[in-house]
């Protein structure tokens, strides 16, 4: 686990060395080895566990530093990562002289940058769209390239860049060392491994996880409406998927929600595709906490870090309380799956009594909390303008980050569709995001705003 034990120079190990780095993470042990070795890499590593060493010690030893040209380009969901990168960078090529390391993110001056790769780096580090601009307009070259990273991955498409990447991926050479940093992998970012990857190196130092971890619970009660709401103050989800059997009540619950200040959308088959969007959006990108849903209408339904599910209703069979509940605790992460019953259900609940691991209490076993409240992240901008406009992630993300004034970490997912975009923006900086959409520019061009 120590440094030394690698193929480095005596430089590049005593910079180690004076940044405070003893002993490799879990990741960078792995993933080091292979990187020196200029095989790709396919890892599975969480925020703050080290990848950007994982990655950059290897890149910037592989380097040559007396071809100025762009050998290595990092890309990153957002600005604030890259700026983070590109420093981290910096600080580990402190061995060697005249290691040129150039960001290149929107929100910034285009024609500051393009006088910055008129003089040539050895390394980029930038935001999707911003580089795409820069290949299209071929101030950038790639033709050098050794190393392309891909940073943050899932957090990346979830902002909507997919299309950004795959444009880029379009000018790489095809002798090249790729290397893949997720948090997960769902099918979308595998798609992307699939056509970037040559025989990877597949890493995962995420926790030892268990398939679906869930605590499950029934929950006897004479008044599933006050229950619910003694549910979510008791276990305080981030988020929840309630299950109901009929269209009528999820509608009802969903509004009765509201009426006790727990934010909350119904989806169900009575909604038209243009409304399922707009539910699906709000609860994916976190601008409503709870959604109240029939089978039919969660059918196919894929959100992410799914804190709690809640069966409102008991389910018809058993296989259906099993694709239910299974939704939450994915990815190594614990769930929650609540059931309420009323006492003329006890016959439909016997057959659960007989499974292990689950627990049976009564709805009295919650404390009634007063003036409890499930209030949103994020709030959901919708603006006017979409694919067919040509309008990207990057370029709303740009707008907000760079004129609007906002922190990357204020934005949380977009989608773009044909003719209209989403965003999600934290609730604190909602109106300045607003007001600047509705009077400001994307792209030089006014757009309609309103939140939904």
């Amino acid at each position: 686990m120590n440094f030394s034990k690698l193929p480095l120079s005596k430089e590049m190990l005593k910079t180690i060395d004076s940044l405070g780095y003893t002993t490799m993470t879990p990741i960078q042990a792995q993933a080091l080895p292979a990187v020196l070795n200029g095989r790709d890499v396919m890892a599975e590593a969480k925020t703050g566990s080290g990848k950007t060493a994982a990655f950059g010690i290897g890149l910037l030893h592989n380097l040559d530093v007396k071809k100025f040209r762009v050998q290595a380009v990092v890309l990153c969901p957002t600005r604030e990562l890259a700026d983070q990168v590109a420093k981290e960078l910096r600080r580990l090529a402190r061995f060697a002289h005249n290691i040129k390391i150039l960001m290149l993110t929107g929100g910034e001056s285009f024609g500051k940058q393009l006088g910055s790769l008129s003089h040539q780096a050895h390394i980029v580090v930038g935001t999707p769209g911003r580089v795409l601009k820069h290949l299209n307009k071929e101030s950038l070259s790639l033709k050098d390239l050794n190393t392309f990273v891909l940073d943050e991955a899932d957090r990346m498409l979830d902002m909507g860049f997919s299309e950004e990447v795959e444009a880029v991926m379009s000018f790489l050479p095809k002798e090249r060392q790729t290397l893949l940093f997720s948090a997960t992998y769902d099918d979308e970012v595998k798609k992307i491994a699939k056509e970037l990857l040559n025989d990877p190196l597949e890493i995962k130092v995420t926790e030892a996880e268990k398939a679906n971890e869930i605590e499950e619970i029934f929950y006897a009660s004479g008044d599933k409406r006050a229950t619910v709401q003694k549910v979510f103050a008791h276990f305080k989800p981030k988020n929840a998927i309630l299950f109901t059997n009929t269209k009528v009540e999820a509608k009802e619950l969903a509004e009765k929600l509201i009426e006790n200040k727990i934010d909350a959308l119904a989806l169900h088959g009575d909604l038209e595709q243009y409304e399922r969007n707009d539910v699906l959006v709000q609860f994916a990108n976190g601008s409503t906490p709870i959604l109240v849903a029939t089978d039919v209408a969660a059918r196919g339904l894929d959100i992410k870090e799914l804190a709690m599910v809640v069966n409102y209703d008991l389910p018809h069979t058993q296989e259906t309380y099993t694709h239910r509940i299974g939704r939450t605790g994915r990815a190594g992460a614990k769930g929650i799956a609540v059931t309420l019953y009323e006492a003329y259900e006890e016959e439909k609940v016997a057959p659960y009594k007989e499974k292990e691991g689950i627990t049976f209490l009564e709805s009295d076993d919650l404390e009634a909390v007063k003036k409890f409240e499930m209030k949103p992240a994020f709030v959901t901008l919708v603006i006017e303008g979409g694919k067919k406009d040509k309008l990207r992630a990057g370029d709303i993300l740009g707008a907000l980050t760079g004129k609007a004034g906002l922190e990357g970490k204020s934005i949380g997912k977009i989608d773009i569709y044909d003719r209209q975009a989403y965003v999600a923006v934290a609730r604190e900086v909602v109106e300045k995001a607003y007001k600047y959409l509705k009077n400001g520019k994307i792209k030089n061009r006014k757009f309609s705003v309103w939140s939904l």
